[in-house]
């Protein structure tokens, strides 16, 4: 059963066909993930499971998070990602999730956060247009009226405007595997993924049957 997947992107590269034709794909190491906690509806209400992921020092992992984990096993891992699913059979607390559970031409969805561009103006950020570059124009990327100066009197919550660029998280999917490299722990997706390389990646099979969003 494919529940879903933590990963880290390691970058772009190309993919050639049978066919010859160069394919854009993304390489991500995915796992292996521990399963550290099961959460069943006689218990907590609904049914799901929790990854960790990742290896970090015990010393920046906090008491209760290193007691938590000590359930499950005894190294400290730096992400942790629940999934709801619909049935625990075959899940056991402890047990490794590995790429074995994808396969190729498989789709999925992939989470991540976008790269930070810091403050942007108008233009890049929104993708406005610019005013005249003539000489005597003093607007060339200036945002230019922002509401009414009379009634209301105010500028409206919502209104695009220059700020901060990136660093959200968003879902590309329907992203086609390509290829699954079981010795490496790696995915190669066809296209692009959220982040920059190194970038913490959620991977989670497309159309899931009977699976609930995730927190």
């Amino acid at each position: 059963m494919s529940i879903g997947i933590l990963g880290k992107k390691l970058g772009m590269s190309q993919f050639f066909d049978e066919e010859g034709r160069s394919i854009p794909v993304t390489l991500i190491e995915a796992g292996p993930c521990r399963i550290t906690q099961l959460k069943s509806t006689s218990t907590d209400g609904y049914n799901a499971v929790q990854l960790g992921f990742g290896e970090v020092r015990p010393k920046l992992v906090n008491k209760p998070a290193q007691g938590h984990l000590a359930k499950s096993g005894d190294d400290p891992l730096r992400h942790l990602k629940e999934y709801r699913v619909a049935s625990l059979d075959g899940l056991e607390l402890g047990s490794s999730v590995t790429v074995s559970a994808f396969e190729p031409g498989q789709k999925v969805d992939v989470s991540g956060d976008t790269m930070g561009r810091g403050f942007a103006g108008l233009q890049k950020r929104h993708g406005f247009s610019r005013g005249p570059m003539s000489h005597g124009s003093k607007n060339h990327r200036e945002p230019g009226s922002i509401g009414a100066g009379t009634t209301p009197g105010r500028v409206y919550p919502g209104k695009r405007m220059a700020g901060r660029y990136g660093g959200k998280q968003i879902t590309t999917r329907g992203l086609v595997i390509l290829k699954v490299d079981h010795e490496h722990n790696l995915l190669v997706v066809k296209g692009s993924v959220p982040g920059k390389p190194g970038a913490l990646l959620n991977i989670r099979p497309a159309n899931r049957v009977g699976a609930k969003p995730s927190h």
